[in-house]
């Protein structure tokens, strides 16, 4: 049986698509990669590709602020709240989130879920007095921490999390209760995957290279009364009140970026928005994890089902040999992104947004074949 995706004309040649499960950066929507290519020597008859544009000319802007009020309207971001495009990915919102929001005397909570969680902590140790309020670590990330074993301090800045964890393959199913506390979340992997309230939040952070568009640029949410506790005696580049202030041009932003990211945004809207998309990426999820339960033990799930994700669904195998087998199988039918992160090894699919249904029912046929040949 041949797994090949469809094959596409490109230039009038005859090119094979294959199925991406990559991490990140990871898969974009085919039909915004064909609108780049059309575009790409000659946006909007300007006569030079939008990489040429001034990021301070007109043709630029409309990208520019058509991006921002796209992501509003998708998001159900109030107007309360600022939309920032930055650099540096989430690692750089590690040290910027308590650069701006922990005074030096200050303590912030963190609920470690992660690897990247992990990371978070270590850069607000360098600023303040983070705090871990709750951690899955004692079972190596395997579930999300209840509500009931939150230690959350009332006088907190805030409250940090991540939505998802690419790394272990968990995800908060629901958002934790933090009071009065602002709670601030690291949603690189899951932010335009599912439906949230942003009111919830007093800033979410996200580097694009998941369901947003290409590697190179950040999005950050922040509501207005953070921005004007942000702290001043930091770097010009490292306030957000510099990037809210001068909408995110006071330098000049990943231009092609923000341009892939609001043709993403598009593409989502026209996919019949958020709603939309969430009801496929739960559809994906629940095909592919039970090819894992209905498999009596072949494939073993890595986290409780609680707590699964639906961006990254991570796996064993019997032996590292059969998970390095499955591996190369998938690659020679087709199948790329899938051998899990190195600090965990197994298997891990990424299901992002721009993943077919058809790509993962694809990837499950292949997951039966590979066990039928090669069960004991």
């Amino acid at each position: 049986m041949s797994y090949k995706s469809k094959e596409f004309f490109v230039k009038s040649e005859m090119i094979s698509r294959i199925h991406n499960f990559n991490a990140g950066p990871a898969a974009l929507p085919f039909p915004v990669l064909q609108q780049v290519q059309e575009e790409l020597l000659h946006f909007r008859n300007s006569g030079m590709s939008i990489m040429e544009h001034s990021h301070r000319g007109k043709v630029y802007e409309q990208v520019h602020f058509g991006a921002m009020e796209l992501l509003r309207e998708l998001l159900g971001i109030p107007q309360n709240y600022k939309i920032l495009f930055l650099q540096g990915g989430a690692s750089l919102q590690f040290a910027m989130v308590p650069m701006n929001l922990l005074p030096s005397d200050g303590l912030a909570d963190y609920i470690l879920t992660g690897l990247w969680s992990e990371k978070a902590l270590k850069e607000a140790e360098l600023v303040g007095h983070p705090v871990v309020a709750a951690t899955s670590k004692d079972r190596n990330y395997a579930y999300i921490p209840k509500q009931e074993s939150l230690k959350l301090n009332p006088t907190a800045s805030y409250v940090h999390i991540t939505s998802n964890n690419t790394v272990y393959g968990s995800q908060w199913s629901s958002f934790p209760a933090v009071g009065e506390v602002s709670l601030i979340a690291d949603m690189s992997s899951d932010l335009l995957s599912r439906r949230i309230d942003v009111s919830r939040f007093g800033l979410i952070y996200a580097g694009a290279q998941k369901n947003l568009g290409p590697a190179g640029l950040t999005v950050v949410i922040v509501r207005n009364d953070l921005l004007e506790q942000c702290r001043r005696n930091i770097p010009t580049m490292l306030s957000y009140r510099t990037h809210a202030e001068s909408e995110s041009l006071y330098n000049t932003p990943p231009t092609f970026a923000v341009y892939i990211l609001y043709l993403v945004l598009q593409w989502v809207r026209d996919q019949g928005g958020i709603a939309a998309i969430e009801s496929i990426n739960r559809k994906k999820a629940e095909a592919l994890y039970a090819a894992i339960d209905a498999s009596h033990g072949f494939y073993r799930g890595t986290v409780d089902r609680d707590s699964r994700s639906m961006m990254n669904a991570t796996f064993r195998l019997g032996t590292e040999v059969l998970e390095k087998k499955f591996v190369q199988a998938a690659k020679k039918a087709g199948f790329v992104g899938l051998k899990g992160h190195r600090a965990v090894g197994g298997i891990r699919a990424s299901m992002y947004n721009a993943v077919t249904l058809e790509t993962v029912q694809t990837f499950v046929a292949f997951m039966d074949e590979f066990k039928t040949k090669n069960r004991d």
